[in-house]
């Protein structure tokens, strides 16, 4: 419960101090400091009747006792002798909403890279770790922190005030902007390590800020295509684990507990899109998710339709992940052979990735290939850092081999 009411307050608090400081790199650390001791302290004297207050009042004196050491003379003594209690003046009302839209466009700044803007929303906004943004880029930890910090320091050297981009401004970042929800949401929707598969709290976080930016942007049909996406597959999220936590694929799932409701305004939303003019990659992944909901059963699936659209997707996104998913509906519809072709073409791509493993295990095993896929589902548990899909994968290595020859559940060495 304290877990989840700080991460909701973190952005809330890094964007008060960073109006009163004006350093997203001090405030951030600040912050950081703050949600550290309250993380020690709320359990034990328990929650203060204004967390959001309280937060940002130690963040504000830790910025405070930081920036002693670094500005100048003047500077330092027109903070010392800020009274404690004046260094923020916290408003009132619920501005929660506000501040974190804010928080979100603000991070995808114009003096950054896409890269740089989506992996500083994610940390700041998401409440990711560097690790699961690295993970969701494909590139390592170490990487990742110096793209970051970097980030912090060009944000710091622009100049350019904190504050709600003007219209102009807002279309300008929006790619970003989406980018970053849509990253949050896959790190929601199946954690990257950890002993669960979903992280709810992320996902819905960011089903609720994309629902925050078609507000503001309501006839934006990308916008709308993203939460489109997001609602048709987390309509899914109640079939997706069985009574212990295990993963369950898309084919073994008991399609009557979807969220029928989720469904049905995704697909109104998608509908509602498409005719509007170019469409875009959100439209198309949300138009692929709408085929699979509305099949009644799996052998009910337009698997070519959905062979029409990842192929109309590739031309409009190089992204491997996406050649990943093609492969699997080309397997669907001409066989194994065609979808394990596409992976041996994806391979240089994608060397260290546990889901290329996966699915070349699944696909061997479609072909019949049982040593070959057993090797790839025990390759793929080495390297993903998720424990359901870890055990998921060795389940499927088991059926394929006695017992005898079968590793140990749980985790593995990556």
């Amino acid at each position: 419960m304290i877990e989840t009411l700080l991460r909701d307050l973190a952005p809330i608090a890094l964007v008060a101090v960073m109006r009163r400081f004006g350093d997203f790199s001090a405030a951030e650390d600040a912050v950081q400091e703050a949600l550290l001791a309250a993380a020690m302290q709320w359990p034990r004297e328990g929650v203060p009747e204004s967390p959001r207050g309280w937060l940002i009042q130690v963040a504000a004196r830790r910025c405070t006792d930081h920036l002693r050491a670094e500005l100048a003379r003047r500077r330092r003594e027109a903070i010392v002798m800020t009274p404690p209690d004046e260094q923020i003046v916290v408003p009132e009302g619920n501005t929660e909403h506000d501040d974190t839209l804010l928080l979100l466009f603000m991070c995808c700044h114009p003096a950054l890279t896409r890269a740089s803007a989506i992996a500083l929303t994610l940390r700041a906004v998401g409440g990711l770790t560097t690790a699961e943004i690295a993970n969701a880029f494909l590139v390592p930890e170490a990487t990742m922190a110096q793209r970051i910090s970097r980030a912090k320091q060009r944000i710091k050297a622009s100049g350019v005030p904190f504050a709600m981009p003007d219209g102009r401004e807002r279309a300008e970042r929006l790619g970003a902007v989406l980018h970053v929800l849509y990253l949050i949401f896959n790190e929601g929707y199946t954690s990257s390590s950890g002993d669960s598969l979903h992280r709810t709290d992320l996902s819905h976080e960011a089903i609720r800020l994309t629902r925050a930016v078609r507000e503001i942007l309501p006839d934006a049909a990308e916008v709308m295509g993203l939460l489109a996406l997001m609602l048709l597959t987390d309509a899914r999220r109640p079939a997706r684990t069985g009574p212990d936590g295990e993963l369950i694929p898309l084919d073994e799932q008991d399609r009557g507990l979807w969220n029928r409701d989720a469904i049905a305004e995704g697909i109104a939303l998608v509908t509602d899109a498409l005719p509007r003019g170019a469409v875009g990659p959100y439209q198309v992944q949300a138009a692929i998710a709408a085929v699979h909901d509305e099949a009644p059963t799996v052998g009910d699936t337009d698997w070519p339709q959905i062979v029409g659209l990842y192929g109309l997707l590739e031309r409009m996104s190089d992204n491997p992940m996406v050649t990943l998913n093609h492969a699997i509906a080309r397997a669907m519809v001409e066989g194994p052979a065609a979808g394990l072709q596409m992976l041996d073409a994806l391979a240089p791509r994608l060397p260290a990735h546990h889901r290329l493993h996966a699915v070349r295990a699944h696909l061997l095993e479609m072909r019949g290939d049982r040593d070959g896929a057993l090797a790839e589902y025990r390759a793929a548990a080495r390297k993903t850092a998720s424990v359901p899909e870890q055990r998921y994968l060795l389940t499927r290595a088991a059926r394929l081999t006695p017992a005898a020859d079968v590793p140990a559940s749980g985790r593995t060495s990556a």
